[in-house]
């Protein structure tokens, strides 16, 4: 187990390093965006090229960063039913959604895609529009992000395991943020006091 925790944390660190340069791609898409625009309206003039540069940098950004969102646990889910169940049951969820809808869904994306890539790669196929960019850029965007969402979603699992063993704390409860339980311990203990000073008054 502590050589699977090792590769966990290894990916963790990864997907924390890739997020951290991934969001200057947004950045890049609004200045090229703004640029663009400014263009446009002072020279009467614009290029296809920078329309699908803004988009190749948008579905980089979203597809790429998908690991990292992942790993703050900041991916949609059903709060209002999760934020209900103890810690236990809550990883025992996401031990099951890991194994049985993330992992297949991200290894059939990439059956997929990579064929797709490849033969785009290697016909060096370019946007129909006039001045275009080459496709094959974005096409790999997407097995490359769905091989690093794969490798993430096993890094949780991983640590979804370890935690239902005892190994290591809850690993969905950010660093600085309580638990639920610790955050009801302390709603139950300020209403306790305030009960008690009113007693008291």
């Amino acid at each position: 187990m502590q050589k699977l925790l090792k590769f966990s944390r290894l990916m963790d660190s990864l997907s924390s390093k890739l997020g951290g340069v991934i969001i200057w791609l947004i950045l890049a898409s609004t200045l090229i965006s703004a640029v663009n625009a400014i263009v446009r309206k002072t020279f009467d003039t614009s290029s296809n090229a920078f329309l699908e540069i803004q988009w190749y940098l948008f579905s980089a950004s979203f597809l790429l960063a998908a690991g990292y969102t992942l790993l703050n646990n900041e991916h949609v889910r059903i709060d209002v039913v999760s934020s209900r169940l103890s810690s236990r049951a809550r990883a025992w969820i996401d031990v099951f959604g890991f194994a049985v809808f993330l992992t297949p869904v991200c290894l059939a994306v990439l059956y997929f895609s990579l064929p797709f890539f490849m033969q785009a790669f290697r016909s060096g196929e370019v946007s129909g529009n006039a001045g275009g960019l080459i496709r094959w850029p974005v096409y790999l965007m997407l097995p490359l992000g769905f091989t690093l969402l794969l490798l993430q979603g096993w890094s949780e699992l991983i640590k979804r395991v370890a935690f239902l063993r005892g190994l290591i704390d809850d690993p969905m409860v950010k660093k600085g943020e309580k638990s639920a339980e610790e955050a009801l311990a302390e709603a139950i203990r300020e209403r306790e006091a305030a009960a008690a000073a009113a007693l008291k008054n």
